[in-house]
């Protein structure tokens, strides 16, 4: 009866190891699948549109009334409420990485900076979309004047916000590769309907990639990075949503 128990818990045990190691593997495939999937809608896209084609601008009179913001809508870390209780007067925007020329910019910099003005549907993930204006500067623009080195291969935004709201909490963070970062309406927009861009939209400044699904708008950014891989950067994803199973590639 004892080798009898014994040959039972061990053919349970090898059993279960043995689901488990199939559910992992399985688990892995299903990984290495939706990746495949992913680089071939990437692929897909970037061959059959122009890498200048233009997301759908609207008219003034179809601005939504009630643009819903995404994500954080007012950040609590300390560096972040410091900088909004003096108005954004000593934020400064980080550019570095694999640069010739590292940049720091006031918000009265990037204003001076050619503008771009331009009205785009949001699309979330969640299934609701708006329409705003939003002005800024072209992001190629600071590409350009920071001069990307030629092993630079993605834009990674880091950010004030954390979502959980803790002092620790893991900051957002977003990256996009460089078809989209020198894309004609990828800005980093300091305004919204023609006012300065409200705290719950991204105060000071936030990216529109108006290609890509409304994850990727990074909000409250406060460093640009300009990196050869993300593997090295939070869960080595590409993204905060990235890193908890979205896609890195968001096109629309």
């Amino acid at each position: 009866m004892n080798r009898r128990r014994w040959l039972t818990g061990a053919l349970a045990t090898a059993g279960a190891a043995l689901l488990s190691a199939c559910g992992q593997a399985g688990t892995r495939l299903a990984e290495q699948a939706r990746r495949m999937g992913e680089g071939l809608t990437r692929r897909t896209q970037r061959l059959l549109i122009p890498r200048d084609a233009l997301a759908p601008t609207y008219s003034r009179a179809e601005i939504s009334p009630d643009f819903r913001p995404n994500g954080s809508v007012d950040p609590a870390a300390s560096d972040y409420r410091a900088l909004k209780a003096n108005g954004f007067a000593d934020y400064r925007l980080i550019m570095d990485g694999l640069v010739e020329r590292p940049l720091s910019l006031s918000l009265a910099d990037l204003r001076a900076r050619p503008a771009r003005t331009q009205i785009t549907k949001h699309d979330c993930v969640e299934g609701w979309t708006s329409i705003g204006e939003w002005t800024g500067v072209r992001l190629e623009t600071l590409l350009d004047e920071a001069g990307l080195k030629p092993e630079a291969r993605y834009i990674v935004f880091h950010c004030f916000d954390a979502l959980d709201q803790r002092e620790d909490g893991e900051r957002y963070y977003e990256s996009i590769d460089l078809v989209d970062a020198r894309h004609p309406q990828t800005i980093l927009a300091w305004a919204m309907n023609g006012d300065v861009l409200p705290v719950p939209h991204g105060a000071p400044l936030r990216l529109r990639v108006e290609r890509q699904l409304g994850y990727k708008h990074a909000k409250y950014i406060r460093r640009i990075e300009a990196v050869e891989s993300f593997a090295h950067i939070g869960g080595g994803k590409g993204g905060y949503w990235e890193d908890r199973g979205y896609e890195w590639f968001a096109g629309i």
